[in-house]
């Protein structure tokens, strides 16, 4: 078994009480880091030069589960995987204007929302979708979406539960993809000229026993290894290229849901401790964001192309 190198964090970098923090990104040219809290339809900015007394928060008329930054647009327009779809919202005001939804049928709409994605080297935007967990039970009807900068919209996964983080390789060969509650990350082959995938294997799965614990939201290094939050448990795991488990953050709330790069350190996002009861101390920084310096940098963060 491979040396595991192991990390501890004891308190958030911003105390928060996110219902579903979700999507850190990182806006590398001013410095700042965005993240949405699905629940509660927010959109928070902080900047990393100033601090955590800098957040900024933007309420959103839609839940959003994804953010990207858009080729060409000025800092204040992003688009996002939305409820209903893929939408243009304005970071600083949080004006919201959907380009493309999922479905031409609302009722089949309002069932579900988005979760998480990322846009490709191409410029293309992924996005998964899922049941919506205020109004039902999430079931295998999700679906893994891919708008091009021609605006068509494929159907590239089907048959998904929760989809989390979507990435690829530094030799662009390989897309990852989690479904949480198969416990797997899987691999597949990826074409980047057309973006067709194919041949999905399993690259790690998650063995642990502790009650709700799957694979969440996770970011690619520039050395090819994935960290991995695995919600319910209060850990991120670094996987190595061959899918050995090699690193191991401990964070002191159990509903951690995603890593995102900023230079050389990891901000990891968490949601509201479900049973604040049994875990009094998961409870009290549940929903909060969190910072640790891991001494590698992430892979570069692609733009949406229009």
């Amino acid at each position: 078994m491979a040396d595991i190198t192991r990390w501890t964090v004891t308190e958030p970098y911003i105390p928060l009480d996110c219902g579903l923090g979700e999507a850190p990104f990182y806006e590398e040219a001013s410095h700042h880091l965005r993240f949405v809290d699905i629940v509660k339809k927010k959109l928070h900015v902080v900047d990393l030069n100033r601090g955590p007394s800098s957040l900024i928060t933007v309420d959103l008329q839609d839940s959003v589960g994804i953010t990207a930054d858009v080729d060409g647009a000025d800092g204040d327009e992003i688009i996002v995987g939305a409820k209903y779809g893929y939408a243009i919202v304005n970071r600083k005001t949080g004006a919201m204007k959907y380009l493309k939804r999922f479905s031409d049928d609302p009722a089949q709409g309002e069932q579900m929302r988005s979760n998480d994605g990322a846009v490709d080297t191409s410029g293309r935007f992924w996005v998964g979708t899922m049941n919506d967990p205020t109004i039902t039970d999430p079931t295998d009807v999700g679906v893994v979406f891919r708008l091009d900068p021609d605006m068509t919209l494929h159907r590239m996964i089907e048959k998904v539960t929760i989809p989390n983080s979507i990435g690829w390789s530094e030799d662009d060969r390989t897309m990852f993809f989690t479904d949480s509650p198969t416990k797997t990350i899987s691999k597949f082959d990826y074409d980047a000229a057309t973006g067709h995938i194919s041949n999905r294997q399993p690259y790690f799965t998650y063995d642990g026993d502790e009650e709700g614990a799957a694979p969440d939201g996770f970011a690619l290094d520039v050395q090819g290894c994935l960290w991995t939050a695995v919600y319910g448990t209060g850990k991120v795991l670094r996987v190595s290229p061959e899918g050995k488990l090699i690193g191991e953050i401990k964070l002191p709330t159990r509903c951690v849901t995603c890593p995102r790069f900023a230079g050389e350190d990891l901000f990891i996002t968490s949601a509201v401790e479900e049973d604040p009861k049994a875990h009094p101390e998961s409870a009290k920084y549940g929903g909060s964001v969190f910072k640790v310096h891991v001494g590698v940098q992430g892979m570069p963060i692609r733009k949406w192309k229009r």
